[in-house]
């Protein structure tokens, strides 16, 4: 059995690891909430530009867009969003998995440092990463966008793909592989768009006839850019909220665990502590029957 000293120590430093655990709980809880609501935030935007496509849609030739012009795809382009920190349990290992499925030549554009790490330890094509801090300003999301965007036009890469941890709830977060250009029609953009961002099509969307100028092909090929800039902006601010969220379980179960460690280590210490005081009683007993 472990000396009383020894058992002391233990639960003081599990005690401490609990506090720390604790800090970082409150901390993700309080980033998860700002993230989700910078997310609802862009609902309002989303829904007017929905309702744009949705009147381009009958009055242009979707098939000159580059966007929606489909082409054989012989090298994919792979936005990886991942954390820049561990702790935050399974949630990077999902989307690595989803990468090791990919066998088709790609080309990676990584956010967060784990990601940037796993791309080149398993020795796959980086192309460039990007950082994002935790308030996901759309700067700096669009700085990544809009290079995939010319890679993407220039021929370097035949698709935009995302691969995000999507936010469903606190304790769910679904890896996922979501394609973002070429577009199939402007149908499917609105209904995905729609989807990820939570938009619900009601009695207050905008039904009436829009009149466009200079005209609705010179709008669609100045409002495409936008769009694409704003959808995978939504798709890191989920990606965001998943981080936060799972680091914050993680750090509940931590501090979880860590109570009742400590719940065991003290009945441990409370046990060698009376073992020891019965040893020093039998010892004065004997020395005085012997006396």
């Amino acid at each position: 059995m472990a000396s009383t000293r020894d058992i002391r120590r233990r639960i003081k430093s599990v005690k401490n690891t609990r506090q720390i655990t604790k800090a970082m709980e409150l901390v993700a809880a309080s980033k998860m909430k700002k993230a989700q609501a910078a997310a609802l935030a862009g609902r309002p935007y989303a829904q007017l530009m929905a309702d744009m496509l949705t009147a381009l849609g009958g009055s242009v030739d979707e098939s000159f867009h580059p966007f929606l012009a489909q082409r054989e795809v012989k090298t994919r382009g792979i936005l990886l969003v991942t954390t820049d920190k561990g702790l935050c349990g399974p949630l990077n290992a999902n989307l690595f998995k989803l990468v090791t499925e990919i066998k088709s030549p790609a080309k990676f554009y990584v956010i967060g440092r784990k990601g940037a790490q796993f791309i080149a330890r398993t020795q796959r094509s980086m192309v460039a990463d990007f950082t994002v801090s935790d308030r996901v300003a759309f700067k700096e999301v669009k700085a990544a966008s809009e290079f995939m965007v010319a890679q993407f036009l220039e021929g370097a890469i035949d698709t935009i793909e995302v691969i995000y941890p999507r936010f469903k709830n606190t304790l769910i977060q679904e890896p996922v592989v979501r394609p973002v250009l070429p577009l199939l029609s402007l149908k499917e953009v609105i209904a995905t768009s729609q989807a990820d961002s939570g938009i619900v099509r009601g009695a207050q969307s905008d039904d009436r006839e829009m009149l466009f100028e200079p005209s609705a092909p010179q709008v669609l090929e100045a409002l495409m850019p936008f769009f694409v800039n704003r959808y995978i902006y939504q798709l890191v601010l989920s990606a965001k909220a998943s981080e936060h969220s799972a680091r914050m379980v993680a750090m509940k179960t931590a501090k979880d665990n860590a109570t009742k460690l400590v719940g065991e280590l003290s009945l441990e210490y409370n046990k060698a502590r009376q073992a020891a005081i019965t040893q020093e009683i039998l010892e004065i007993a004997a020395s005085a029957f012997a006396a």
